[in-house]
């Protein structure tokens, strides 16, 4: 396994979904559940599956990202193992920038060549979920596939929303389709066996997660040069064109986390007494960089049903069903509830507190504030006694120091937010 098989980690693309999020950051690099980044998802996947030489492909703001790998992803002088960012670059082959998934792949073919395998394992860097790659990989070369696409099993209200795989009796793909209406859904269906029936789950939907043979990959986007996307243009060709396609059917959790709704249900998840995300197993461990930080401190916080990271400072009076990132700090008599706080990328000072003091408000959350159904990312500075409440009574909309999407509230990084205001 460790060195049959070639990980590429898709990233490249603007993140629109994710504004403003991905304002200074590209999409693998967003902070998620406290303490991770989005990328220490596939990474963590492929490393418990030991599959340790792993590329990830970006283009847009990757300077945070670089530097997240670099200091989190370190293989010992014995081992072949990387992690290593591939960036959009100029070639004689090629001068522009990726135009899509496929693309991306396409343009970077000849980094991968550089190493011996005889498969490519293509990921999304937008996904949460824990999958036992090597599962897809026998499977793979069971079937002598030359391409074995992920896929789950969802029902007829969710199908309209994936790409949805028709698949014989073997498993094989025989056909595909981009989101279908609801008046062609029956077509669609596939045998997916007694217990995904009896959930009414008929319909596999693709999980972005595809593994080819080598050679297979290569002729596919070299006899494909205008096909830029794998969900849209490859894979349909490649089952018009008669490769093997086979289908890999996943039980287990698996959420897009590419928009911000999903991004903002997804973190809420985890604070639920037995989430569908295990970060707490033995065995599938998520890894990140390892900060050294202090333990955090709570005095007189009533905390309920919620995550905490490291080197937090609380004095909130209460915080509940919500995600406190790295070195937060809240102040006193403020509730926090159905938020993300992103934390700070690093402690102020007692001599930054003192200059800071009247001239703009601390890193953190000041005293007496409310916060509910909102993300605050990194570094933001929020006054005392703000309140700031989504829902639906919110209009969607870029409003300077704040955004609202699906009436959540996301108060950018590094963003001020004055005293008094009301949101």
């Amino acid at each position: 396994m460790r060195n049959s098989v070639v990980a590429v980690i898709l990233g490249g693309g603007q993140g629109t979904r994710l504004f403003p999020l991905t304002k200074l950051r590209s999409k693998p690099a967003v902070p998620i559940a406290g303490k991770y980044r989005l990328v220490d998802i596939p990474i963590s996947n492929c490393l418990n599956s030991d599959i340790r030489r792993i590329y990830v492909l970006t283009q847009f703001n990757s300077a945070s990202l670089n530097r997240h790998i670099k200091n989190t992803y370190n293989f010992d002088a014995f081992s072949s193992g990387f992690v290593d960012i591939l960036a959009a670059e100029q070639t004689p082959q090629s001068e522009s920038w990726y135009q899509g998934t496929a693309d991306a792949v396409r343009q970077s073919l000849h980094h991968l060549n550089n190493n011996r395998h005889d498969h490519v394992l293509i990921l999304s860097g937008d996904q949460l979920y824990q999958l036992d790659y090597r599962a897809l990989v026998q499977q793979h070369t069971r079937d002598d596939a030359d391409l074995t696409v992920a896929t789950i099993p969802v029902t007829a209200e969710a199908a309209g929303e994936f790409g949805i795989m028709k698949t014989n009796d073997r498993g094989d793909v025989q056909d595909f389709v981009e989101k279908p209406g609801n008046d062609t859904l029956d077509q669609w269906k596939s045998e997916v066996g007694e217990e995904f029936a009896a959930e009414d789950r008929h319909y596999l939907a693709s999980m972005g997660i595809y593994i080819f043979k080598k050679e297979a990959l290569r002729t596919l986007l070299k006899g494909n040069p205008n096909a830029t996307d794998f969900g849209k243009e490859l894979i349909p060709k490649a089952i018009r064109q008669d490769f093997t396609v086979s289908s890999f059917v996943f039980n287990g959790y698996w959420t897009d986390v590419g928009t911000i709704k999903s991004f903002f249900d997804a973190n809420l998840d985890l604070t639920a007494n037995l989430p569908s995300f295990n970060l707490f197993d033995n065995d599938r461990s998520i890894y990140t960089r390892a900060r050294l930080l202090p333990a955090s401190k709570l005095s007189g916080t009533t905390f309920n049903q919620s995550v905490l990271a490291e080197g937090c400072i609380i004095e909130a009076s209460h915080i509940e069903r919500s995600v406190i990132g790295i070195r937060s700090r809240i102040g006193k008599g403020t509730t926090i509830e159905q938020s993300i706080l992103m934390g700070n990328d690093y402690f102020e000072s007692a001599d930054e507190l003192e200059q800071n003091s009247g001239s703009q408000p601390h890193m953190g959350i000041g005293h007496n504030c409310v916060i509910k159904r909102a993300i605050i990312d990194k570094n933001c500075r929020i006054g005392d006694e703000v309140q700031i409440t989504g829902g639906p009574h919110l209009d969607d909309g870029d409003f300077g120091t704040y955004h609202v999407k699906d009436g959540i509230v996301i108060v950018p990084k590094n963003a001020v937010i004055e005293s008094g205001t009301r949101i």
